[in-house]
């Protein structure tokens, strides 16, 4: 579920949640919070992800702050490199961003530019 925004930097999972009853050979209930009461609790097998205990993949709900049409705002947390790349006719600088609802694994590079444009604080540090 990627709540209603698209893009390179949604969460792909949220939960664990626990899984009420298998429906068929490829189906399984699950029991949602009521945050997510407009999402249909049945979920085909290739959808779901096994849950290996690892606290660092896990995105909580309660961390994502989702609106009431299920989108979200992403927020950067740090600049931890910058790059600039040489194409034919011009240099195109790009930083690495740590989103807040992501892991360190998820960082991305956007463009230098953008990021002071729609966050000058960031890079005030």
């Amino acid at each position: 579920m990627r709540f209603g925004k698209k893009g390179k930097l949604s969460p792909r999972y949220v939960g664990p949640y626990k899984i009420i009853r298998r429906i068929g050979r490829v189906a399984y209930e699950l029991d949602l919070p009521s945050e997510l009461g407009a999402v249909h609790p049945v979920f085909y097998v290739s959808m779901l992800r096994k849950c290996i205990g690892d606290p660092s993949r896990i995105t909580l709900i309660e961390d994502i702050h989702i609106a009431e049409d299920l989108s979200y705002a992403e927020v950067p947390v740090a600049i931890l490199d910058r790059q600039v790349r040489k194409l034919q006719t011009k240099e195109v600088a790009s930083v690495k961003v740590l989103w807040r609802n992501n892991n360190i694994e998820e960082m991305a590079w956007e463009a230098e530019e953008e990021m002071r444009k729609k966050y000058p604080y960031i890079f005030m540090t």
